[in-house]
């Protein structure tokens, strides 16, 4: 049922452990090629993509304007393929990834001046975190031994290790969470032990100023616009687009779907307490069944439930694949920018969970913004 994914983190930013001063050494880092990060470094963070969604990052390339729009309107393309890969196996995922990245680099070297795209590359480096030295190109710019990079690889495998065996178990475990901790706080102390003096101030040097990722929370997709069958129920046919400037709760439910017929109540008053605030509900309605396959059926029992608000009925699935979506009941918020920002599969107050809460204090966050 949980899958959910965090809002708040990118990846550890390293630069308190190891930031130096940037005196006069007679060092000099060589660069690093501003391309996307290869499929198969799978140590390293593939972030770019998160980075250039986040205002802070937009902000950095002073994007902006006819600029920005004309910017989005290619980035959503690049999106499609890249939101779609989340369900995909890790290996998988990061060839598509990769390929995306290198599309968004083309894009930006179009967009953007040559000194923000060395800004941007210095930031991602930031984002990468103590797994940046699994970088070719970072170990030739610091001069990394291979005795380094293999205590290193040692430092990572152990953290992975812990991280597996939380991943593995069946209830949050204080104890595994504790060993993930330890791990990932071995792993920061370990890397600035390993390297040098010199090797820190060709590190720093490559970093460029200090930029916290940790404070990034849009880094997440556009979200894909509504594919129209033809065919509504509860109100008028619309499209996400009509809907900027609100914050859009969107929902994939069936109607004889048990656990999606749990959520419905919280639709309705949503519908019914939020719209006045700016909040738009949209319902999409796929198909599991013959009788969710008929029309008139899902009309009515969109009547019967009360659903005053717009419910696309995806007969042929094109929402469901457009989006990836694999679970009834699925919820997604979008910002007032047209941004994924949450999504949560399953009932929202399954065995205890309050996701309605959570996702209504987001709803709160997002009108302020």
């Amino acid at each position: 049922m949980l899958a959910s994914i965090s809002l708040k983190r990118i990846a550890p930013f390293l630069f308190f452990a190891l930031a130096v001063s940037q005196h006069s050494m007679g060092w000099a880092a060589d660069t690093v090629a501003f391309d996307a990060v290869a499929a198969d470094l799978i140590l390293v963070p593939q972030n770019l993509l998160k980075l250039v969604h986040t205002p802070e990052i937009q902000k950095e390339l002073q994007l902006e304007g006819d600029t920005l729009s004309s910017f989005l309107a290619e980035l959503v393309e690049i999106d499609g393929p890249w939101w779609r890969s989340r369900i995909k196996p890790e290996e998988e995922q990061r060839k598509i990834i990769a390929n995306q990245e290198q599309l968004l680099i083309d894009l930006l070297k179009r967009s953007v001046a040559p000194e923000k795209l060395e800004r941007l590359k210095q930031i991602e480096l930031q984002s990468q975190g103590t797994r940046i030295f699994a970088r070719p190109d970072v170990v030739k710019a610091v001069n990394l031994t291979k005795t380094q990079s293999s205590r290193l690889n040692d430092l990572y495998a152990a953290t992975d290790r812990a991280a597996k065996k939380l991943q593995g178990a069946k209830a949050q475990d204080k104890e595994l969470l504790a060993g993930v901790q330890a791990a990932k706080d071995a792993e920061a102390k370990g890397v600035a032990e390993t390297l040098t003096a010199p090797q820190r101030a060709a590190f720093s040097k490559l970093m460029g100023n200090p930029f916290d990722t940790m404070k990034l929370k849009r880094i997440y997709s556009l979200a894909p616009e509504l594919i129209d069958s033809g065919h509504w129920a509860g109100a008028s046919a619309t499209k996400l687009a009509d809907h900027r400037g609100k914050v859009v709760l969107l929902h994939f439910y069936a109607f004889q779907c048990h656990n999606c017929v749990a959520n419905f109540g919280h639709y309705t008053r949503w519908h019914e307490q939020l719209t006045k605030r700016g909040v738009s509900v949209i319902g999409i309605q796929t198909p599991e069944t013959a009788t969710e396959r008929d029309v008139k059926q899902v009309q009515n029992a969109a009547k019967d439930k009360g659903f005053k608000f717009p419910v696309l009925i995806d007969l042929k699935s094109s929402n469901w694949d457009a989006w990836s979506n694999t679970m009834w009941p699925t919820v997604y918020v979008i910002d007032k920018n047209g941004y994924v920002r949450f999504w949560w599969q399953g009932e929202l107050n399954w065995e205890g969970a309050t996701v309605d809460k959570t996702i209504e204090k987001l709803v709160e966050e997002l009108l302020a913004e």
